[in-house]
């Protein structure tokens, strides 16, 4: 028989390591949970009839899952048992929510349900989170926090059972979902130097619709690598991260009907961009945005904003923010 570390041995070592409390392992006890029964209600949705819309647009004008819904109540039920989260932010909630305001030690902000047009066709979706410490030094003023003042990112690849979670200053590890339902099998990620593997991913269909200069960029340099696009930011970054390369979603700003053009892109900040550019940095890699700021750098002044996004390997993350920085 062989038996691999699990993510909560490997977590109380981590916490033991660097002299810090335990109030982070209850935490993250939370929503290994909470992303078991998201799994669990994935897998069974087909039968339960749970895989289709619920008539609802959430604040992003989006079509609303039920599984968005179910993924949405089952998290938040599971940050508020945990009586260490002050507010959180999730993509299906309008307003930010307040949960241990007296008790809480964390902001979280997530998207339960990352990529919910594979929903209906049985794909990979996934639940990402990023996560900051309130100030313990004196009063909190409830700021929303650059990734740069995360603690912690993370995305669990719904249902293959995969669970990557970067750690502040500490890399980026991946586990895998045992016969047992615990998370296992630490691995450090880092992304591969080697451009043999490298791949781009992005939606093709789009590409007339970005600036000329990225449009450029591409006809010049998509013959170098793979090309794979899923869908699904935790998906295609979850390739990224193991086989390097770029995963880009540039501002769309030449649609042929203007009210389609989304100049800040389209991605949210706080609980997409930053969740994986935080996650990419502890694994060796970088993240911008289309002035090619880094995606870590930006002060969010609003929950659900929105940006572009280029991440990935720091090479060619460097190469496409020369060229969105240029005139």
């Amino acid at each position: 028989m062989e038996f691999e570390q699990t993510f909560i041995n490997f977590l109380l070592r981590h916490q033991e390591k660097y002299n810090r409390t335990y109030n982070f392992l209850i935490l993250m006890d939370a929503l290994i949970s909470a992303a078991k029964h998201i799994q669990h209600y994935y897998l069974t949705g087909a039968l339960k009839g749970n895989l289709g819309y619920a008539n609802l647009i959430n604040v992003q004008g989006e079509d609303v899952m039920q599984m968005d819904q179910i993924a949405h109540e089952i998290a938040i039920h599971y940050l508020k048992t945990t009586e260490r989260v002050i507010r959180a932010v999730s993509e299906e909630a309008d307003d930010i929510i307040s949960l241990n305001e007296d008790t809480g030690r964390y902001f979280i902000y997530f998207d339960p349900l990352d990529g919910s047009s594979n929903v209906s066709h049985g794909l990979p979706v996934g639940f990402l989170f990023g996560i900051a410490k309130r100030n313990l030094e004196g009063p909190e003023d409830y700021h929303l926090r650059a990734g740069r003042d995360y603690i912690a990112a993370g995305m669990f690849v719904i249902p293959t059972g995969t669970f990557t979670i970067a750690l502040k200053d500490a890399g980026t590890w991946r586990f895998h979902i045992d016969e047992t339902m615990n998370y296992v099998k630490p691995i450090q990620m880092a992304l591969p130097e080697d451009k043999k593997s490298w791949e781009l991913s992005f939606n093709s269909a789009n590409r007339n619709t970005y600036s000329e200069k990225v449009q450029k960029w591409i006809v010049a340099n998509e013959q170098k690598y793979a090309f794979r696009y899923l869908g699904a930011l935790a998906g295609d970054f979850h390739r990224i991260l193991s086989n390097g390369g770029m995963f880009m979603y540039p501002a769309i700003v030449n649609h042929p009907n203007p009210k389609k053009n989304r100049p800040d892109g389209k991605l949210r900040l706080m609980y997409e961009a930053a969740v994986v550019a935080f996650m990419c940095k502890e694994a060796g890699g970088d993240a911008v945005n289309e002035k090619g700021i880094p995606i870590l750098d930006i002060e969010p002044e609003k929950h659900h904003q929105r940006t572009a996004l280029y991440v990935g390997s720091k090479p060619l993350v460097d190469e496409i923010a020369a060229v969105l920085r240029s005139q």
